[in-house]
């Protein structure tokens, strides 16, 4: 479904970063793809390339046989339409001033209040919360509208972004058990972007390990996590001594 072919993104202003070093990789439809990695490993830039909000500077991204790298924007809808990215902060990216329904309906350019029904149901929010503003919900209320939005326009592939690392512990695994229950109803493929190894054992099938722009690892979730092979993933592993106590928690145990 997204292939990147040797994918570079330079930015030279204040000054030269090598945000993506030469990554290649290929995410199957139905995929529950990971990326992991510390800050400033590349993990949002690669969001922004896969979403069409960047460009890269070299190298190529092909989206169901289609390179879209060097599409203009007007040339992008059916992208915006197909993939959709759920943040990581709910309150920054909710337009305030906007009730509920509008938020939702924003992607589809039209209100659908049918639809609006439909999906605050499958968040597991009340059919009146379509009249009220974000500011009013809690933070993982706020990122379940979020979830509603990004599946409005009924996108083929969900990237979530670090989408639950701004969230209190208690509602984490309320989030992303609903993330993986929607994936699995509405047949997507998930891209799930995350520093926190727990949780992306915790949803992903197959996980990517990103170190300064590059990727260094990439597996089935389980052989990644048990048996590392690079340096740097088992130095990640190594500093979460509390790993196995996390995914527990996520699992649902003590």
């Amino acid at each position: 479904m997204i292939e990147l072919r040797d994918v570079h993104r330079t930015y030279r202003r204040p000054r030269e970063v090598h945000a993506l070093r030469g990554v290649s990789l290929n995410i199957e439809a139905g995929q529950r793809f990971g990326i992991v990695g510390e800050s400033g490993s590349g993990k949002s830039t690669l969001v922004r390339l896969l979403a069409g909000l960047d460009r890269p500077t070299s190298g190529e991204i092909h989206f169901e046989g289609r390179r879209v790298d060097g599409l203009p924007d007007r040339k992008l809808g059916f992208l915006r339409s197909a993939l959709q990215v759920v943040f990581q902060d709910p309150m920054g990216s909710l337009d305030p001033r906007m009730r509920v329904r509008d938020i939702i309906c924003e992607p589809l350019g039209r209100r659908d209040p049918g639809r609006v029904a439909e999906l605050l149901t499958a968040v597991g929010l009340p059919e009146d919360a379509a009249g009220r503003y974000p500011h009013q919900f809690s933070g993982g209320q706020r990122q379940r509208i979020s979830i509603a939005r990004a599946l409005a326009p009924r996108p083929r592939v969900l990237v979530a972004d670090e989408p639950v690392s701004a969230l209190d512990v208690s509602v984490r695994k309320q989030v992303l058990d609903l993330l993986a229950e929607l994936t699995g109803r509405f047949e997507l493929t998930l891209v799930f972007v995350s520093h926190d190894l727990a949780v992306v054992r915790r949803v992903c099938d197959t996980v990517a390990v990103m170190r300064h722009g590059e990727l260094v690892e990439l597996g089935a979730v389980d052989q990644v996590y048990d048996d590392p092979r690079h340096p740097y993933t088992r130095e990640l592993i190594a500093a979460a001594p509390n790993l196995r106590a996390e995914l527990a928690r996520l699992q649902g145990g003590r």
